[in-house]
């Protein structure tokens, strides 16, 4: 609902827009052939290896759930599993040389589209959203997942 002044509500502002980067977001990694987990995924490991645990951290995804996506995206031939050097019995999760390709394009074009959303903003607009879109994210220790 838009009140009279034109806005919506910090609230309701923040939850379509959440759905608009989504939907974004989706449509780019359908676009290269990913399902948008996959794609989250190969933007974090697009920083360096993880620990399932880590990932799962990361992911916000249960070990179940993220075995499945990993052992998908490994099928796919975009990441691999391998020794984790800290750890004996531990796995780390990395890119192939295809994923890491698919990674860097998937992330330049979703990065592309996302900064058209504010089209029209002035420099001064665009700098608030960021400074007020940083203090949310910031202040609610959310990880980064689209290789910042």
């Amino acid at each position: 609902m838009t009140r009279d002044d034109g806005r919506l509500g910090v609230v309701p502002a923040l939850v379509r827009s959440t759905f608009l980067v989504n939907a974004v977001y989706a449509e780019s990694a359908r676009e290269h052939g990913l399902t948008s987990q996959q794609g989250q995924l190969l933007c974090v490991l697009m920083g360096r290896p993880y620990g399932m645990g880590e990932l799962g951290a990361v992911l916000g995804l249960a070990k179940s759930s993220l075995t499945g996506l990993v052992d998908r995206t490994e099928r796919n031939g975009l990441v691999q599993r391998g020794q984790d050097p800290q750890d004996a019995r531990g796995i780390r999760v990395s890119l192939t040389r295809r994923g890491s390709e698919l990674a860097e394009t998937f992330y330049t074009e979703t990065c592309r589209r996302i900064d058209e959303l504010p089209a029209g903003f002035s420099d001064t607009e665009r700098g608030a959203l960021d400074e007020l879109l940083s203090r949310i994210v910031l202040n609610n220790d959310v990880p980064a997942v689209f290789g910042e």
